[in-house]
């Protein structure tokens, strides 16, 4: 299909298979206008098209799609690197160094400490200078976070979650008592969010197969982890549908759905 790439100078237009990975679309670019594959960003709508997926991932892409690219300037991405910093994270006894940006959110730190770690997302807990980090899309200089400031890493075990499940649902019957999931009906998923929302996080969740898009968003923004803002969730080159359930989408065990923020007309 053929699309149009927007640039701040004039437009273009491309043709593109919808199997084609949206890197491979910016090393094209890169032949065509020797703009660096590193510098580039390609939006559709405002949401960014991600490295690491294809075009048949973003059914919001179709003939004559209109697609912005942004090239960032090297200067300034040089004079960036100032928000790079050393921190110290402390684990039981442990002690890890790890430079992040100031501008990195909790969310993002705290799923790099899941991939070093193992450790459960939804019971871990960050603190600086006695004040837990509990909003998962903030800042880390929001908090104070500077060059060699020691973050202390805990667990939380209120919910009684199990090493590994890393949220749990569970529901009333019709005598409002709390029922657990059947595992039958449970399933494992990692929601992956763009580069823009908690840099490209993968959040494991466990959910209810009946349960509804609306649903597992809630829980994300209830959870803090995801901001308050609108999402959509794509899985596999559709669009969610928010009052229908998980099953209805055909979501199995392990799938991965891909949010963004902003919201989508009913016609694509």
């Amino acid at each position: 299909m053929k699309v149009i790439i927007i640039t701040i100078t004039g437009e273009f237009a491309m043709e593109i298979g919808l199997k084609e990975p949206v890197l491979g679309i910016k090393q094209r670019i890169e032949q065509l206008l020797g703009v660096e594959v590193a510098t580039q960003t390609l939006t559709v709508y405002g949401l960014e098209l991600i490295d690491g997926l294809d075009m048949d991932d973003y059914p919001i892409v179709v003939e004559g799609t209109k697609i912005d690219l942004t090239i960032e300037d090297k200067q300034l991405a040089v004079e960036l690197d100032v928000n790079r910093i050393q921190i110290t994270l402390k684990i039981s006894r442990r002690r890890i160094n790890m430079e992040v940006d100031r501008t990195e959110t909790v969310g993002s730190l705290k799923e790099k400490i899941h991939i070093i770690d193992g450790s459960s997302l939804k019971r871990l807990a960050l603190s600086f200078s006695g004040i837990e980090m509990d909003e998962n899309y903030r800042c880390l200089c929001e908090y104070g976070i500077c060059e060699g400031s020691e973050i202390s890493v805990s667990y939380k075990n209120e919910y009684g979650i199990c090493e590994g499940s890393e949220i749990s649902v569970s529901y009333k019957n019709a005598n409002h008592r709390r029922v657990d999931m059947p595992s039958a009906r449970r399933l494992s998923l990692v929601v992956q969010t763009s580069s823009s929302l908690l840099n490209s996080a993968k959040i494991p969740l466990e959910m209810m197969k009946s349960c509804t898009i609306r649903e597992m968003r809630q829980i994300l923004l209830d959870e803090k982890i995801l901001p308050q803002n609108d999402y959509f969730f794509i899985h596999k080159q559709r669009i969610m549908q928010d009052d229908c359930s998980l099953r209805w989408h055909g979501v199995e065990d392990g799938d991965f759905l891909y949010v963004f923020k902003g919201t989508v007309s009913r016609e694509y």
